[in-house]
């Protein structure tokens, strides 16, 4: 070829080059341009020929394809199901079977997505299914929905059981029942929820099996219950043997259905309870000191048997199933021994009487009441030496439960109402014969204005949370207080008396001093509903002494112990209210 030619040809390929790459280039930037316009063109729309459960949604962005979805199926989830149960009619609401369509993940699964993939732009421009909507089960609400139908429609089916009645075995049969297959109704109501044209749902119930059958029932008996109540179990005690009846113990014993089958439980407070009565001849009871016959006797103490609890549990439930002959638990024991024994309570030389004192009171029911209360449990107290008696701890709160009434007491220099009226009665007997016994005084307080029925300067009030009377036995002997209380009525005064007996440390004397520093009463006039006339009297001051002689083996000495009360004048209460009660 000329050399000429050669050079001619190589520019007319390069143009030719540059041809092909700028048409290429413009192809590109076509096609490129085509397609960034079809995906702004598809957006996030539906593909254009979609329907969801019938409803066209297609060609439209998301939000308002849920939103034609939605009111497209208005009527149908508004409409109840029809079904029948068992070939009866029931009328099914979607709502309260838990029900509902999920529009946004309707329109989602049927491709209303904004996305580059060129398969979904295709989609969108060729494509478009039908699909069925989105629907929600709430399972909550289905199951109580069902549970409902089955009430109504089914039958519950009914476990075996067994339980004691004494000595007695009471069973209960297993019944099966009938009730609806919760995924079967489930899939046949979603079924129809959305059809355009639904059908009527044929509904049918199911044979429920109880959990626990015949056969549990009958292999609960066998291996439990029945050997349970065959013969009592022998509980040993260190060779002390003590036998428990099924009539006592079966009512700890319970059948509890578990995994299918009746497992026997153990409730140890009341199998405790019921072994506990068998051995309380054995538990240690603490030596005392009583009146018998009249007279201070020492009531000895008795040494108990005490167990592990935990080892009587762990170990029962075997011997009440064993057979007769087996039927024996051995416990480890040991010996209780009481707190106060035998020997300490000889000790506190409780012999004779050593002080005693009567007051007497006229009539009041809540008088017969509150002091007889009182006296009751203050009755057969003991006191051991160095020990402080205190009547508001021994008595306690004086309320209706702790079989207390109201009654008149002191209040601000008047009588007013309030529970436990006249216990200061018994806190009075109760002083003199502290007093007279030798005994300290600790805390008392007299009353504000003096009452004559009460030895002058000797006597004692008390309140709850307040004031109290507190003695403290210093003597080396034990003290034991008896009381013994007589009702009055309306024609004989009543009487409270205390008696202290214990081993004499003191003969005691008395004086009583001149009435001085005389005051005289007012007149106060009460315009109240409720209003205690009252003749005033007028106060003074008193002086009372208590003289100590030694007396038997005691060499000791002390001073003379002078007791100074003041008493305020009690005023004259006029009641100006004319529907005043005195109550």
């Amino acid at each position: 070829m000329p050399k000429n030619q050669t050079s001619d040809a190589q520019p007319r390929e390069r143009a030719g080059a540059k041809v092909v790459l700028w048409l290429l280039l413009g192809l590109v930037v076509l096609f490129g341009g085509l397609y960034v316009a079809a995906h702004y063109a598809a957006g996030d729309k539906v593909p254009r020929n979609t329907t969801v459960a019938g409803v066209r949604i297609g060609g439209h962005p998301q939000d308002e394809a849920a939103e034609r979805l939605r009111a497209g199926l208005a009527d149908r989830v508004a409409r109840d199901i029809a079904t029948t149960v068992d070939g009866e009619q029931v009328a099914v609401d979607p709502a309260q079977a838990g029900l509902s369509v999920d529009h946004e993940a309707s329109v989602a699964e049927a491709g209303g997505e904004e996305s580059w993939d060129p398969v979904r732009l295709w989609n969108y421009f060729t494509g478009g299914e039908a699909f069925d909507a989105e629907v929600e089960v709430d399972e909550a609400t289905y199951n109580t929905f069902l549970a409902g139908l089955d009430e109504k429609h089914g039958a519950t089916a009914r476990d075996g059981a067994i339980a004691f009645t004494g000595a007695r075995i009471d069973t209960t049969e297993a019944r099966a029942g009938r009730a609806l297959d919760p995924s079967d109704t489930l899939t046949a109501l979603q079924g129809a929820f959305l059809e355009e044209d639904p059908e009527v749902v044929a509904l049918e119930t199911v044979q429920v099996q109880p959990d626990i059958d015949a056969s549990d029932v009958q292999e609960a008996l066998d291996g439990f219950a029945s050997p349970a109540v065959a013969a009592p179990v022998t509980l040993t005690f260190e060779g002390s043997d003590v036998k428990v009846f099924p009539a006592d113990y079966t009512a700890a014993l319970t059948l509890v259905p578990t995994d299918g089958e009746l497992v026997p439980t153990l409730d140890p407070a009341t199998l405790n309870e019921v072994v506990g009565a068998k051995i309380t001849q054995g538990a240690p009871v603490d030596a005392t000191v009583a009146l018998v016959g009249g007279r201070p006797q020492v009531v000895p103490a008795k040494p108990g048997v005490t167990f592990d609890p935990a080892e009587l549990e762990a170990g029962f439930l075997a011997a009440v199933a064993a057979p007769q002959g087996e039927r024996t638990l051995a416990l480890t024991a040991t010996v209780a021994k009481p707190d106060f024994t035998t020997r300490e309570a000889r000790d506190l030389r409780v012999r004779e009487r050593v002080s005693t004192f009567t007051t007497y009171f006229p009539y009041a029911e809540y008088r017969n009441v509150n002091i007889g209360r009182a006296a009751e449990v203050i009755d057969g107290t003991l006191l051991k030496p160095g020990e402080t008696f205190s009547l508001n701890d021994t008595v306690g709160e004086r309320t209706e439960a702790n079989g207390f009434t109201k009654g008149y007491v002191i209040n601000d220099g008047i009588l007013v109402q309030d529970l436990g009226g006249g216990v200061s009665q018994m806190a009075t007997t109760l002083f003199n014969a502290m007093f007279f016994a030798g005994l300290e005084d600790v805390e008392h307080k007299p009353h504000s204005f003096y009452i004559d029925r009460y030895p002058v300067g000797r006597e004692a009030t008390v309140a709850w949370g307040a004031v109290d009377l507190r003695f403290r036995n210093d003597t080396p002997y034990g003290v034991l207080i008896d009381t013994s209380f007589t009702d009055s009525t309306p024609s004989s005064s009543g009487a409270v008396t205390v008696t202290m007996y214990s081993t004499k440390h003191w003969d005691i004397t008395t004086t009583t001093g001149e009435r001085h520093n005389l005051t005289q009463p007012e007149t106060r006039r009460i315009d109240s509903l409720t209003c205690h006339p009252n003749e005033g009297f007028g106060g003074f001051d008193i002086d009372v002494v208590r003289y100590f002689r030694p007396v038997g083996e005691n060499t000791e000495t002390r001073e003379d112990e002078v007791f100074s009360t003041t008493y305020t004048p009690s005023d004259t209460v006029i009641c100006t209210n004319p529907d005043a009660v005195d109550e």
